[in-house]
């Protein structure tokens, strides 16, 4: 007699597979059938698990705001001069997106086709404001050089950080000391062209 194969996933093994191929061929481009395949998985277990494609990439992002959004809320984000507390947000951003990869790189790859990719885009949007802010505190308290344009050095301080999304591969690094030195690097260079 033939036992049939448990479905073994979980929401969270699921949701891993399923970031690895939205990564891959696009949110739009990734068929239940295409996840159904990647997980071995039968489509009635992934409903088994998940009502719909788009619950998986609502999850996938929720995981990666969740990560940013918590940075803001750490000690050093909200207190002492706004200089150190962007300096910390910087930092603790490269972490982030260093240690959830594959959830990051899919946030930063939603194109607002979907609800829950708008919803993504305007709390990324948010994410932002908040930094901006921290930046305009920084200059109004002398910590900026004059000529820096705020929104300009927002989106720039971003473009650095979310370019980690393209180039980190962290089976390379060797340790975690690998991921602090991109973030010290990223803070150092940044931070040269920007504080006073």
């Amino acid at each position: 007699m033939t036992m049939a194969k448990r479905d073994t996933y979980t929401p969270d093994t699921l949701l891993t597979v399923a970031v690895r191929v939205f990564n891959e061929r696009g949110y739009d481009g990734t068929s239940m059938e295409h996840l159904s395949q990647a997980a071995g998985i039968s489509k009635s277990s992934i409903y088994h698990h998940v009502r719909s494609k788009e619950e998986l990439l609502h999850r996938a992002i929720s995981r990666a705001l969740d990560g940013l959004f918590g940075i803001l809320d750490e000690p050093a984000a909200r207190e002492g001069r706004a200089v150190v507390r962007l300096e910390h947000v910087t930092r603790r951003t490269a972490e982030v997106l260093m240690a959830e990869l594959p959830y990051v790189t899919l946030l930063l790859r939603v194109h607002g086709n979907t609800d829950t990719e708008r919803w993504a885009m305007a709390r990324r949007r948010e994410f932002d404001q908040q930094v901006s802010d921290l930046l305009t505190r920084a200059a109004a308290e002398g910590d900026l050089r004059p000529d820096v344009d705020v929104r300009l050095a927002t989106r720039l301080l971003f473009g650095m950080i979310n370019s980690i999304a393209e180039w980190y591969r962290p089976e390379r690094a060797s340790d975690s000391r690998d991921d602090a030195a991109v973030a010290d690097a990223v803070v150092r260079i940044a931070f040269a062209g920007l504080r006073t």
